[in-house]
């Protein structure tokens, strides 16, 4: 199932670039420019709980030593307390702090999925941003809109 998923969504992701961040000792990192390649080695597999359907999702989950090894090409955004707004969840709270401090653009909130554009678009290019945790699709929604890729 984890193939047919990542396959799935590498061949409908409208991300160019994937913008990656952690938190590691208390503070917040982001990572810039990673292509999916370089996103994978951290991707796994989960399924959701049964009151929720049970299906298989992609989440990406790096363990710290993964993380350790990305300072070298980590931008520091700040301590934990960036991400503090109780309004929004972690992932969205990242969001909206790098898009306004990484890529100097107002943050508005959407809900595009993933094949229609990324999260922010910077000189032409889609950029998808996860925070480590995310879920990058999963086997309902790849069944509910394109249903070929699991056949």
């Amino acid at each position: 199932m984890m193939n047919l998923l990542i396959t799935a969504y590498i061949a409908l992701t409208a991300a160019h670039e994937y913008w990656f961040g952690f938190i590691l000792d208390h503070k917040v990192y982001v990572v810039t420019g990673m292509t999916f390649a370089e996103l994978l080695p951290f991707i796994r597999i989960e399924k959701a709980a049964k009151s929720k359907g049970g299906h298989s999702k992609l989440r990406i989950k790096a363990r710290v030593g993964e993380l350790a090894n990305l300072l070298p090409k980590a931008l520091l955004l700040g301590g934990e307390e960036i991400l503090a707004d109780e309004k929004w969840n972690t992932g969205i709270k990242f969001e909206k702090v790098v898009t306004e401090r990484v890529a100097h653009q107002t943050w508005v909130r959407d809900s595009v999925p993933f094949w229609i554009a990324g999260d922010i678009e910077l000189n032409g290019t889609q950029i998808q941003v996860k925070f480590n945790g995310a879920e990058l699709t999963n086997e309902k929604t790849i069944r509910n809109h394109f249903p070929e890729y699991l056949a």
